[in-house]
């Protein structure tokens, strides 16, 4: 086993910014040891954020990616993968502030002006939404997705051969049933009858039905999970459905 203090080794001193769940201020540029333990660091934490260290909880934030929370209160600081830039963010119910503290709200035009405020953090630093090459890959991903579901839809014939792929599942074979929304749920699904009794219903979904086929051999899916083709009937495994 590793010791704790074995791992905060050369520059001790880590700069870091404050946020907290009372309000959307950041308090930049703090400075603390990496040799504190959590429940020291958690104390320090009480004057710039109002909260109290027996019943805060911390995470710390690349940008505003999760990278770890600080749960151990006998941990040091530098077990945590902390580095300069980061955000240590504050949770906590902040009773004693929110008692004695009249709750006031700001415009948008006055809160788009704050300089410390989580949104100005993330704007300043081009992180999340405000990184226009991330959005931007992002939205080309989402329509090249939506491109090939539609392809996908348009080629599901009621009667087509298919294969359903799902994460963490094997594959499985069977032949579209249905092409269609389903009532009480968002988008465009395909009912499927399966070859084995490897489905989730009989052609029903939430009572209502939809297509005929014996029990456990039917599911509904998104179009990204299906494969039009000339598929023979085999053997094979499970995946997620409705």
């Amino acid at each position: 086993m590793v010791d704790s203090v074995s791992i905060v080794s050369g520059a001790d001193v880590v700069k870091i910014n404050i946020s907290n769940s009372h309000n959307d201020a950041v308090s930049f540029e703090r400075r603390y040891s990496k040799s504190l333990k959590i429940s020291e660091f958690k104390a320090k934490l009480e004057p710039i954020t109002g909260g109290l260290a027996g019943t805060m909880r911390l995470e710390l934030y690349s940008g505003d990616r999760l990278v770890a929370k600080l749960d151990d209160d006998n941990q040091l600081l530098g077990y945590y993968p902390v580095e300069d830039g980061m955000r240590v963010h504050v949770i906590d119910n902040f009773a004693f502030v929110q008692e004695n503290v009249q709750k006031f709200e700001l415009s948008q035009d006055e809160y788009d002006k704050k300089q410390d405020s989580v949104r100005s953090y993330l704007k300043r630093n081009k992180l999340g939404k405000y990184n226009e090459e991330e959005v931007a890959q992002l939205e080309r991903e989402r329509k090249k997705q939506e491109e090939e579901d539609a392809r996908k839809l348009e080629q599901a014939e009621i009667g087509s051969r298919c294969k359903v792929t799902t994460k963490g599942h094997p594959t499985r074979l069977g032949t579209v049933m249905y092409k269609g929304e389903l009532e009480g749920k968002t988008g465009v699904f395909l009912g499927v009858k399966f070859d084995e009794p490897l489905g989730a219903n009989d052609g029903t979904c939430e009572g209502k039905r939809y297509f005929e086929c014996p029990p456990k051999y039917g599911s509904f899916v998104a179009a990204k999970a299906v494969e039009i083709g000339d598929f023979p009937p085999e053997n094979d495994g499970l995946d997620d459905e409705l």
